[in-house]
């Protein structure tokens, strides 16, 4: 909930930061796109070596790197330094996860729970992060404002976001503190067996298979991440920084709180399907925010998109722990994230120059929508014959 908090506040002005102190639309989607290869990498370095080094001293290390990044952003402006920063900073400029937590949470949760329950507790976890994400968006939005009615200039005002980012990460580090040694592989065997370099074992073919769709799911969705849809409702609509935070809380909640109704329906219809007839009509609503005539009206569709548009992701964490050994779980979850990473950080470079352009600004949302459409439809032809325990 500390990390969500910390990731919305600075999603809403990440992008608005970078244009207000000089960096032009081409840049701004090459530093995005570096910062998705850099949380990938650090992701995927980190989480596949999580079982063996220690679960816990990964949250750590992690949760330093977040007190880097954010610094790093609040004491340039220079572009290379701004790169660094972020590079290495797990910045998420989705509002969503970036860096090896999840991977590594969901690997803890997921042995200290029932197979039965997992799909539950998961669903709850993502509640809990996705309605802070939509606190720190609405606290994000407004603070700015409130400080630019004070006088601040806009740079200055994101700045002090920028330091409540690094605090939320110290916040973090003394929270993993408190982490038993319950959460740890404490089978010796299982944390010694041969996996290969990415630490997957016996599972590396259908984990690499998930990896393959998820990085096409989160390319399109790269075009549509939090920073760039408040970047286009900015510029479309005039769009304040309050409004943004206001738009951001609404389809944040919404989103949380959509993944409890995954529940039930997993339950009744299993996980892929669940996955898959949950996120075709989002992706197909998402195509229609910018044929909208007004601002209202994008906001409510857009709000209608997020109100089920995660009920594919507890579901689909769920899967992805379900269907690989529990020595393995870190490793999976950092593997198919970093995929997911990878997915996203190719299309803000296609994307930045689109949503800078007036009369090429809405094309982002209809290539996001149909990649995710050709994703659940490959998704479910290629796995709903892989079931997890407790469907077989």
């Amino acid at each position: 909930m500390v990390r969500l908090f910390a990731c919305g506040l600075l999603a809403v002005v990440l992008v608005l930061h970078l244009e207000a102190i000089g960096i032009t639309p081409a840049r701004i989607g090459l530093l995005l796109t570096l910062t998705f290869l850099g949380d990938a990498a650090i992701s995927l370095w980190l989480a596949t070596r999580a079982d063996r080094a220690g679960r816990r001293r990964t949250l750590r290390l992690g949760a330093a790197l977040m007190v880097l990044g954010g610094a790093g952003l609040a004491l340039t402006g220079d572009f290379t330094l701004l790169v660094v920063a972020t590079t290495i900073g797990v910045i998420s400029p989705t509002g969503a996860e970036a860096g090896p937590f999840l991977a590594v949470e969901q690997a803890c949760l997921a042995d200290v729970i029932e197979a039965r329950e997992r799909t539950r507790i998961f669903a709850w976890y993502h509640v809990a992060g996705f309605s802070m994400s939509a606190v720190g968006a609405l606290a994000g939005g407004w603070l700015a404002h409130a400080l630019q009615m004070r006088g601040w200039t806009a740079p200055a005002s994101y700045r002090a976001l920028f330091w409540i980012f690094a605090a939320c990460g110290g916040v973090l580090a003394l929270l993993s503190l408190k982490l038993g040694p319950e959460v740890e592989v404490v089978d010796a065997g299982t944390v010694n067996a041969p996996r290969g370099a990415l630490g997957l074992g016996e599972a590396h073919g259908l984990v690499l298979r998930l990896s393959a769709l998820f990085a096409l799911d989160s390319f399109g969705g790269g075009f549509c991440v939090q920073s760039f849809v408040a970047w286009w409702f900015h510029q479309k609509f005039g769009a304040s920084e309050a409004t943004l935070g206001t738009i951001f809380f609404g389809s944040n909640l919404l989103a949380g709180l959509s993944a409890l109704a995954a529940v039930p329906l997993a339950r009744r219809f299993g996980l892929i399907n669940t996955m898959v007839w949950t996120h075709l009509p989002s992706s197909v609503l998402l195509m229609l925010v910018p044929l909208m005539p007004t601002a209202g009206a994008a906001i409510v569709v857009f709000w209608l998109r997020n109100s089920i548009s995660q009920m594919d992701v507890p579901t689909r964490q769920s899967y992805v722990n379900a269907v690989v050994p529990p020595g393995a779980r870190s490793a999976a979850n950092g593997v198919t994230t970093t995929a997911k990473q990878l997915g996203t950080a190719v299309a803000p470079l296609i994307a930045a120059p689109l949503l800078g352009s007036v009369t090429l600004m809405s094309l982002p949302f209809w290539i996001c929508g149909g990649a995710k459409i050709v994703y659940d439809l490959l998704l479910w032809r290629s796995f709903r014959g892989v079931k997890p325990p407790e469907e077989k």
